[in-house]
């Protein structure tokens, strides 16, 4: 495919500060929720990570040196506001404008993300998360004051990394969430709460900082039916109106879903959305669509009981796909299923579309010497790259760019070291954290072509 790019398109790196930062107890930081999660067989502690309070010169002379003119990163609560809700701590808002110097320094324009799971531990304990309105209250009040700090330099912004997954039982593993019995009324009550802190920051940055972007993300994986069986169709269907297009409609300024809805009243959990709040959400419109996306998933409805909640569906339903292959983690690869999101994004919602998230996570080990031969990572992103494409110049999707997941080393999700998404390699795993050198791996010199040539050299 020879179909030149725009010369404005932006390629980057994605990352989040809890898998990246470390320092833990230095400039002031607070406690999240993470900083008192134990290690396990295969998962780290989350005290060092690799390194980049320490090293983010270092990796920002990479990404330069790839040509990467975007960073998407995660400015961490507990970092600016220690317990979350009272003094702001100068030094570690003083750390992030060196951070955004150094990314402005390099052509490369900063997307902040202002939150990727970390609550401040403080919060966690008194208010159970984002179960109680007190905690959305003081998200507002931090995102206000990051948008008053930084808002004249970054143009890119995001509220909730992966907002979605608020809507899905992972909810109460990211929302710090504490103890309870994990209801259904507290899953839309994070969710809800979580939407309104969204829309309260958007109409902020629209009215302090014109010209300013704010968007709107998921974790958007694409969910076949298992068969065309009409009970899984309609599964498949109800499960992405109520994952994806509720919150979809949201950002394009429809409100939430008349399905949703209808279901909320059902379960009799009207009571939680307040009138000022869809009001609010009433004139709420996000500037651009962005979302992550690794693999795709089918829903078959045979193993669903009678009963279950749509947000719940995928604890029963999910099965494998035997016309795609998976990695070892079983994450099924399926760069059409890529293109068919963002088609679907730009015809339903005439919105710029932005991938923010995108990659594979393989167990790799290196010997010291030899760069990591990751040619099943070239494979995976020049195969999603050109359904991208195919969604722009085939498709007629407007698309900003393509950020990759994790693109030099760095801890899971669930903190598990082995999982590595990077085209460089961090000399460190679980419990010993060597040396944390930055080697490229193959994949590097692959991809520092693709982003120098605009995206023509694959």
């Amino acid at each position: 495919m020879m179909n030149t790019l725009p010369a404005n398109f932006l390629w980057g790196n994605s990352v989040s500060s809890m898998q990246t930062e470390g320092a833990w107890n230095e400039g002031g930081k607070g406690m999240s929720v993470y900083d008192i999660r134990e290690p396990k067989e295969n998962a780290s502690d989350w005290k060092v990570a690799t390194d980049s309070y320490h090293r983010f010169e270092e990796d920002f002379d990479l990404m330069q040196d790839l040509g990467m003119n975007c960073y998407r990163f995660q400015i961490a609560w507990s970092r600016v506001c220690p317990d979350g809700d009272g003094e702001f701590n100068e030094e570690g808002i003083a750390f992030y404008q060196r951070f955004i110097d150094g990314l402005m320094a390099r052509g490369i324009a900063p997307m902040i993300c202002l939150y990727h799971f970390d609550m401040p531990l403080a919060l966690a304990e008194k208010y159970n998360g984002f179960t109680d309105r007190r905690v959305m209250d003081a998200f507002i009040r931090y995102g206000k004051k990051m948008i008053d700090c930084f808002g004249d330099q970054v143009t890119w912004w995001l509220t909730f990394n992966e907002q979605n997954l608020y809507h899905m039982p992972e909810a109460f593993l990211i929302s710090g969430y504490m103890q309870g019995e994990k209801t259904l009324r507290e899953l839309y009550q994070i969710q809800h709460h979580v939407m309104m802190a969204h829309a309260h920051l958007t109409h902020y940055l629209h009215e302090t900082k014109p010209g300013k972007l704010m968007g709107g993300m998921l974790a958007h994986a694409q969910v076949y039916p298992a068969t065309c069986k009409p009970r899984d169709v309609f599964c498949a269907r109800q499960l992405d109106e109520f994952f994806n297009q509720n919150l979809l409609r949201a950002f394009a300024g429809q409100g939430y879903s008349p399905e949703v809805m209808a279901f909320v009243e059902r379960e009799g959990l009207r009571d939680i959305y307040r009138e000022e709040d869809l009001a609010a959400l009433a004139t709420l419109k996000n500037d651009y669509m962005a979302f992550s996306y690794y693999a795709s998933r089918t829903l078959s409805s045979d193993p669903i009981p009678q009963g279950t909640a749509v947000n719940n569906y995928m604890l029963f339903g999910d099965t494998p796909n035997p016309h795609l292959k998976a990695t070892e983690w079983n994450w099924q690869i399926d760069p059409l299923g890529f293109r068919s999101i963002i088609t679907r994004y730009y015809n339903d919602w005439r919105l710029p579309v932005f991938p923010i998230e995108n990659g594979i996570g393989v167990i790799e080990s290196w010997d010291g010497e030899t760069p990591v031969a990751d040619d099943y990572r070239i494979a995976y992103h020049r195969d999603h790259i050109n359904a991208m494409k195919e969604a722009i110049f085939e498709d007629g999707a407007q698309v900003i760019g393509y950020l990759g997941w994790g693109l030099i080393d760095i801890l899971s999700s669930q903190g598990d070291m082995r999982k590595r998404y990077g085209v460089v390699y961090v000399n460190r795993e679980n419990h010993d954290l060597k040396d944390l050198r930055r080697v490229p791996k193959k994949s590097y010199a692959w991809l520092k072509r693709v982003i120098h040539s605009n995206g023509e050299e694959m």
